[in-house]
């Protein structure tokens, strides 16, 4: 089995190819480009580098949300468009609990905060029973204080990884009740292979879907959508 993962959820751009026993290749850009320029670049590469024909794929897996709205469209229309061209299914894999998988193995728990602006991040919290998941808190985009509450509520030593971990550092550092750290760089930002890997279990678990049926997960409206409720209430 080959799965192609892509993650655009947030500034990275990654893209990896996985399989039941090995990530085969990984390409992530944090970069000043769209992911419009760079997502079929990447995939083009990957599937050069590693000699694979298009027909040698079984599924494709896309973090799914929530994260970046134009992020999720263009890593959606992608996955989408391939899935149609090459007729297989899609795996959709949540961005915060994939993120969270970077750290698959630690005794802490994980908690993924993804800056969603107006001191709202997008997060959830996760533990590791072997290499299996555990949800601590579900995905939602909320409060940071709210965020912190939570953590303090769960009692439990806790990692904090993704782009808004140390846009909050400071505030983590004097609200916190239970200790915490901050994952190192190269584990903190969102990473396909990580994608890959939840989906590996979610495939086999049958938790797929087609490309007309699959839709990103956005948790909230966008800030267009809000501006325009808001002139509506005037």
């Amino acid at each position: 089995m080959k799965i192609l993962a892509i993650d655009s959820s947030a500034q990275v751009a990654s893209v990896a190819l996985v399989s039941e026993g090995a990530v085969l290749a990984e390409y992530s850009v944090d970069y000043k480009k769209t992911h419009s320029q760079t997502l079929m670049p990447q995939i083009s590469e990957i599937l050069r580098m590693t000699e694979t024909d298009p027909s040698e794929i079984t599924a494709i897996a896309v973090a799914a949300g929530p994260g970046s709205f134009t992020g999720l469209r263009i890593g959606a229309a992608t996955v989408k468009g391939l899935a149609m061209v090459w007729n297989v299914p899609i795996v959709p894999v949540s961005t915060v609990a994939a993120l969270a998988c970077n750290l698959a193995g630690t005794q802490d728990a994980v908690c993924p905060l993804m800056d969603a602006r107006r001191q709202q991040v997008y997060t959830g919290c996760y533990g590791f029973d072997g290499s299996t998941i555990v949800e601590y808190m579900p995905d939602a985009c909320a409060e940071i204080a709210s965020v912190i509450a939570s953590i303090n509520a769960l009692g439990r030593k806790v990692v904090f990884l993704g782009d808004a971990a140390e846009l909050y550092a400071e505030r983590l550092s004097k609200e916190l009740t239970v200790p915490f750290s901050i994952a190192p760089i190269h584990l903190r930002k969102q990473r396909a292979a990580s994608v890959g890997w939840l989906a590996l279990s979610l495939y086999n678990q049958g938790k797929t879907v087609s490309a007309e049926e699959f839709v990103p997960t956005y948790l909230r409206i966008s800030q267009a959508e809000r501006e325009r409720e808001a002139r509506l209430e005037q």
